[in-house]
């Protein structure tokens, strides 16, 4: 749609309201917009599916699945990426803030290398090509209970795109895994060890964060100012935790697992990201606090697709259901993640935004896709 393209009799999501009109791009922007029901010679006639911007994935695992489709295979990078790429396109998404851990454990039980640097810049390849659908920046998960984030963190630049860095802590005993029994099934499950290898493994990573996890957090925090990135905290689960965030500046944090955490984030001004598999599936698979529980507490204002990309769209609407309010819900995914991250030229439809958009009817509570657009490029 690039040469100019009107897309008519549309039920529009505005930020505020749901509206029947039209919208006409040209050149990869929202040229103009406005109300009716007529359908101009030589527009696409969306028969009242709804028209509203493509969503803005702030966290998501999909990638790696990708890239190691089973525990052992290492799938060819370029032509994972692609796949991610159009995964994520054919769901409604057209903006990505794909996430990487950095911070590796090069020994150990628990032992794994580092792998984002290469990745990214495979990534940035891809994209200076223009084989990409979508639009993709980095996120940086940088693991504070490893050995080498110092190093890692000092690969990247402001010229790698990172958009966002997220201070990660799995240190057993606290945020998702207060739990250490449902760490050790996870660990059980995910590294193939036996009970006598967890323990093992557990005090490793406790010892790790007793030797590195200060100086850790400071160079995440300083690094994170060095790219021009937004900093969120991760799995944040007491007040206290919560406050240590707002003291480095962060305003989003990503799957509080209390009702305690979101609320304090809300008193300090940090936007609540949960995931929307949670919302779908009715609570967290780790047992920490449910989306539902946030949304219907008033707290909640960003959704993250996580491990499902379909489940976006879907956890949307499922929003506007609970709050009676689509825009709302729409807003979720596409005008609070922008602005999470400063991105002021998409996530709402109005002239001079980007031409990222979607269609979509809804039957049945469950979204159908219709139309995609990066840029005014139809991408699925």
């Amino acid at each position: 749609m690039t040469d100019g393209r009107t897309l008519a009799n549309a039920t529009l999501v505005l930020p505020d309201r749901v509206a029947r009109g039209w919208v006409r791009v040209e050149n990869g922007v929202i040229a103009a917009m406005g109300e009716g029901v007529s359908v101009p010679a030589g527009a696409v006639d969306c028969i009242g599916d709804y028209l509203a911007p493509g969503m803005i994935e702030l966290h998501t695992d999909n990638l790696e699945r990708h890239i190691q489709p089973r525990p052992g295979v290492d799938w060819p990078h370029a032509a994972a990426i692609v796949a991610h790429d159009a995964e994520l396109a054919s769901t409604g998404i057209t903006t990505v803030f794909d996430a990487m851990r950095i911070g590796s454990i090069p020994s150990g039980r628990g032992r794994y290398l580092k792998y984002a640097r290469a990745l990214s810049r495979e990534m940035l390849d891809l994209r200076t090509a223009e084989m990409l659908k979508i639009s993709h920046f980095l996120h940086l998960r940088a693991e504070v209970c490893s050995e080498t984030l110092v190093e890692e963190l000092a690969e990247f630049g402001r010229e790698d795109r990172v958009g966002l860095v997220s201070l990660m802590d799995h240190t057993p005993g606290q945020r998702q895994f207060r739990d250490i029994d449902k760490l050790m099934a996870y660990k059980k499950g995910r590294l193939g060890l036996s009970d006598a290898e967890v323990i093992e493994h557990i005090a490793e990573l406790k010892a790790l964060r007793d030797r590195y996890g200060a100086a850790h957090e400071a160079a995440t925090v300083s690094e994170a100012a060095r790219f021009g990135a937004v900093l969120a905290s991760h799995d944040d689960t007491t007040r206290a935790q919560v406050e240590t965030s707002a003291g480095y500046g962060i305003r989003l944090a990503e799957f509080p697992t209390s009702a305690e955490a979101a609320q304090a984030c809300r008193a300090h001004g940090i936007a609540v990201m949960m995931g929307a598999p949670n919302l779908i599936r009715g609570g967290s698979h780790s047992g920490n606090v449910a989306a539902e529980e946030l949304a219907r507490l008033d707290l909640l204002d960003i959704v993250s697709s996580d491990y499902v990309p379909a489940a976006l769209l879907l956890a949307a609407v499922r929003l506007g259901e609970i709050w009676s309010d689509l825009p709302r819900g729409i807003a979720t995914v596409t005008k609070a993640p922008a602005e999470a991250v400063g991105l002021d030229d998409r996530g709402v439809l109005a002239v001079g935004r980007r031409a990222d958009l979607m269609r979509f009817g809804v039957s049945g509570q469950v979204p159908l896709l219709r139309g995609v657009w990066s840029r005014g490029n139809q991408v699925a």
